[in-house]
């Protein structure tokens, strides 16, 4: 019997075995075809986008849990919102054509919640496989968000409540870990008021990128349109303070005996309602500032801490119960509250409804086009007319009599379909020119309205007489309104109204201030707190851009004057005189540029740069000086060079000769083969300041200008005759240098002084330069002889020449 077993053995097992794999195949394969999202939907595979859409809303609505109880209503609520995502994607459909996949890694079935099961609940074969076990709850889904939906709804809504959005994705580990803590805190602030929301980061990459989320899981905050990210630990009470943090820090204002007064007031100016709340605890409640945040445009909120011993008088003043939170809600009488809740569970929906049912006074004031349309509404139909009765006067003292009796009209005469309120002719004068046929209000008048299209058309009625507050005009106001309700024909003239301006808009200084803060504190927030993988582009920017700045200061600081520029390709040999002559006259007539001369001294540091490698075409006009020439021939250099400044091929330098003495010998003496001789050149020191020369680093030569006496020397004992003569031989020198340029000898064409001249020592230091200016003009017209030297000499150069002689 055993061996009979043995021999079956290896006959049986591959008949289990092929059955167990068909059985295993029929299965997938109706997995696989249950997955179908086409057959799931009931569509074809050649269906357009318009019929999968109404496909999926009939299917929708079918499955939905709230409507459908059965068992399995969720599970295909689910499938069918998967598949309706991977046909409405023309790429994932393509996708899923080709290769039975939803997305680039992922088979359709493996997105289920759940996949093929075996008979045994060990064995599955669904997410798990070579994926984390993690399945979407249908409670997640109707919180997720995509982008279209984010910005049409989401974005808008934040201005009247915060939203917490969790950013999550498919093989996220890190999100199952706060799962809990995430349901914890949305079934603890939903209650509340707090938008919740899911952004899925596979999904929805266009919505994560919007928001700034790269990473998952990350828990961002949204108010007013401003995104905030969390970065504490993950704990319900850390999220809670999250969100309180959000809100704005005035919602709320701390009432005491003190100011409550001065709180209920306001109405007159802040043109709201006020709203009080009483309670035992001494931290104002999260679902009261929620509530303060969703209508701080229509109310003003106070806060009563009932245990401070600073708020006695306010409790016995409004009899107030201390075992149960208590509201109070204040209008244009402060002594008496309009409406008043108590509650010791005091739930959202109660306090909305408080506060909605009283948002506005009982005769507010117009102050923006909002308001306006919220109280005097468009017609729609015939049986929802809303009369507005609107009183225009003014801000003095003088119509506070008036505006009172209008007041008291509209508390007695409350109907639904009669609203009142006031406006100031000042503040909105293009509505009160509409209205009173462009005549200045000199009284207060009272007009009844019904507004009939949103561009502005109304139909209107001038209560005649006017408004003081008398009985009288109360009694005529009150018989209009009594045939308005009877008679409608009875506004019979039309009008288009302005809007209307907005009186209670911030100035601009504080909207960029506001708008600053906010921006400071989101950089602050992305520098403290933001992955540095992020913030390498933008650190790389800032980084790159300093870099640039401080290098160009710093090149700009230690380079020489000349390097400033790359020089320019040496261009064809043309003639001496052409090249100069042309750049030169170009240039002359730019006017100065500054309005000022730069001067700079030539030193060891700066001669290399400002002469020997000077750039081509570029001339050094260098004055020679003395320390105790030095103020004045300065300041009459700049005067005479000053109207040349402006040539961008001319700089300006002196030399000291004190410090130099050497260099201007060395500097004849290379020109002695082309100069005179002069046999008593060495008998005494010679004196070059006053000297100027032109100095071409290039083409290795200079213009040299001598001091030229031209006026009287009062230290010069000659008689005025010699004056004359001295003055005439100058002029005579001067005019045959014109005549003869190449053989000029004059003391201005650049000859070597004769040492016995006696004039030439004894001229002032600032008659030396007074014609220089003259010898600039010949300058740039190239009329100058020039002196050729084999090399320039260093400034430390020793008089060596002189003394192997």
């Amino acid at each position: 019997m055993t061996l009979s077993r043995i021999r079956r053995h290896p006959l049986t097992c591959p008949v289990s075995l092929a059955i167990f794999l068909l059985i295993l195949s029929v299965q997938l394969v109706r997995a696989a075809s249950e997955n179908d999202p086409y057959k799931i939907l009931g569509v074809g595979r050649s269906a357009s986008q318009a019929e999968i859409k109404k496909a999926y809303k009939t299917l929708a609505k079918e499955w939905h849990p709230d409507k459908n109880k059965s068992p399995g209503a969720e599970d295909m609520f689910i499938k069918v919102s998967k598949s309706y995502e991977i046909l409405s994607n023309e790429e994932r459909r393509s996708n899923f054509d080709r290769y039975g996949q939803t997305d680039d890694s992922q088979p359709f079935g493996h997105s289920q919640h759940q996949g093929f099961r075996g008979s045994h609940n060990s064995f599955y074969f669904d997410e798990s496989f070579f994926h984390f076990p993690r399945s979407r709850d249908f409670a997640d889904s109707k919180y997720l968000l995509h982008h279209a939906q984010f910005n049409s709804d989401v974005l808008p809504d934040s201005y009247k409540r915060p939203y917490l959005i969790k950013v999550t994705s498919e093989w996220c580990f890190a999100c199952i870990h706060i799962e809990p803590v995430w349901k914890e805190a949305v079934q603890e602030l939903e209650p509340l008021g707090v938008g919740i929301g899911i952004v899925d980061l596979g999904y929805e990459r266009r919505l994560a990128n919007q928001l700034g989320a790269h990473r998952a899981p990350s828990i961002i905050g949204l108010v007013n349109g401003r995104v905030t990210f969390f970065h504490q630990a993950v704990i319900r009470e850390h999220l809670r303070q999250f969100i309180d943090d959000l809100l704005p820090h005035k919602l709320v204002e701390k009432i005491t005996d003190n100011n409550y007064i001065a709180f209920l007031d306001s109405w007159r100016v802040e043109n709201k309602p006020s709203v009080i709340l009483f309670d035992q605890v001494p931290v104002v409640p999260l679902l009261y500032k929620l509530t303060a945040f969703a209508y701080k445009d229509y109310v003003r909120f106070g806060y009563v801490d009932q245990g401070e011993k600073h708020n006695n008088r306010l409790l016995r003043q409004f009899n107030i119960n201390t075992y149960a939170p208590t509201m109070l809600l204040f209008k244009e009488d402060t002594e008496k509250p309009v409406d008043i809740i108590q509650a010791r569970g005091m739930k959202r929906q109660i306090m909305e409804e408080f506060v909605s049912n009283n948002k506005f006074l009982q005769v507010p004031r117009l102050v923006n086009q909002q308001l306006f349309d919220e109280l005097c509404p468009v017609k729609q139909f015939h049986r929802r007319r809303k009369y507005c009765v609107l009183l225009i006067t003014g801000e003095d003292q003088a119509f506070l009599t008036g505006n009172k009796a209008f007041l008291d009209f509209a508390s007695v005469n409350k109907k639904d379909v009669l609203r009142f309120a006031y406006v100031y002719h000042r503040q909105q004068q293009p509505l009160c020119q509409a209205l009173l046929h462009n005549h200045a209000a000199l009284s207060p008048q009272v007009v009844i309205l019904e507004r009939r299209s949103q561009a502005g058309k109304v139909m209107y009625r001038s209560v005649s007489g006017g408004w003081n507050g008398s009985e009288e005009d109360k009694y005529r106001l009150h018989e209009q309104l009594e045939i308005l309700q009877k008679d409608p024909t009875y506004l019979s003239s039309d009008a288009t109204l302005p809007e209307l301006n907005n009186e209670m808009a911030p100035m601009f200084i504080i909207q960029w201030m506001n708008a600053a803060s906010d921006y400071v504190l989101q950089v602050y927030d992305d520098l403290l707190y933001s992955n540095w993988r992020e913030m390498m582009p933008i650190l790389s920017l800032i980084f790159s851009a300093l870099f640039i700045l401080f290098g160009t200061v710093i090149i700009q600081a230690f380079s020489e004057p000349g390097e400033s520029t790359p020089r320019k390709p040496k261009p064809k040999e043309q003639t001496q005189s052409e090249e100069d002559a042309s750049s030169r006259a170009n240039t002359s007539s730019r006017p100065p540029k500054k309005d000022f001369v730069e001067v700079t001294e030539l030193t060891d540091i700066t001669y290399i740069s400002n002469l020997v490698k000077l750039r081509p075409g570029h001339i050094n006009v260098v004055l020679v000086l003395t320390n105790a020439s030095k103020n004045a021939l300065l300041r009459k250099y700049a005067k005479e060079v000053f109207s040349f400044s402006g040539t961008q091929t001319l700089h300006f330098s002196f030399l000291n000769g004190d410090k130099h003495r050497h260099w201007m010998p060395s500097l004849l003496r290379s020109t002695s083969d082309t100069m005179p001789s002069h046999s008593d050149e060495d008998e005494e020191s010679p004196d070059y300041a006053g000297h100027v020369l032109a100095l071409n680093g290039h083409k290795k030569y200079f213009c040299l200008f001598r001091p030229v006496f031209t006026g009287d020397d009062p230290n010069d004992s000659a008689s005025d005759t010699s004056s004359s003569e001295s003055r005439r031989k100058s002029r005579s020198r001067s005019r045959s240098s014109s005549h003869s340029r190449s053989r000029s000898h004059s003391r201005e064409d650049g000859a070597v002084p004769k040492r016995g001249s006696n004039r030439a020592t004894t001229i002032e230091v600032h008659h030396k330069l007074d014609r220089l200016g003259l010898w600039m003009e010949r300058l740039m017209e190239g009329t100058l002889p020039r002196l050729q030297v084999t090399a320039w000499p260093s400034l430390g150069e020793t008089n060596t020449s002189s003394a192997e002689s």
